[in-house]
């Protein structure tokens, strides 16, 4: 497993256009995702060793962003024939398991990872309720071990842009598998 970092996207970057689909067939589009105050999207997946050492953190601070009416979006760039942990109908049994309460979503033609720049799982971007990108980086200084964790820079991130603070400029990249490109 090598690690990927995310790619350096300018802030005030535009929220990408997309339609996709979540596990139950609903769909999902740039021009209905975002909340009052903004949106908070992480390309991830279910086997990747780092999507899944955050998964319980980036469910709890999901669960707060929709409280704080910023929407969240999970987007699985990942459906490989070669990594079936990945596959739909997995996504939907991590959905029940983990107790996910946003839309996991498909990117099947991974057409949405490559209009974002997204590289890694987890790669994490926090639009403002202008759609226009206020952070991307990782979600806090130590994915391995929630318990070392020191600094909570995604948390930082959404409270300053929920409490109408500036975020910092000063932003470390996610790093993750790569995305498992099909071309």
């Amino acid at each position: 497993m090598a690690a990927l970092e995310s790619l350096e996207i300018p802030l005030g970057t535009v929220l990408p256009h997309f339609a996709l689909f979540d596990t139950e067939g609903i769909l999902f589009t740039d021009e209905s995702a975002a909340g009052r105050k903004g949106l908070l999207v992480v390309f991830t997946c279910n086997h990747c060793p780092y999507a899944r050492a955050v998964w319980p953190r980036f469910i709890r601070i999901g669960k707060e962003a929709l409280s704080r009416d910023v929407n969240v979006l999970a987007i699985n760039p990942n459906i490989n024939p070669k990594y079936p942990d990945d596959a739909p109908s997995e996504m939907k049994k991590k959905i029940q398991e983990w107790g996910i309460p946003f839309p996991y979503l498909i990117d099947g033609k991974q057409e949405t990872a490559r209009s974002f720049k997204a590289q890694c799982t987890p790669d994490i971007y926090l639009f403002d309720e202008r759609k226009k990108l206020v952070y991307h980086g990782r979600m806090d200084d130590n994915w391995q071990d929630e318990s070392k964790v020191t600094r909570m820079e995604l948390k930082e991130a959404l409270d300053h842009l929920v409490d109408g603070k500036p975020i910092s400029e000063k932003q470390i990249p996610s790093i993750g598998c790569s995305i498992k490109w099909v071309l």
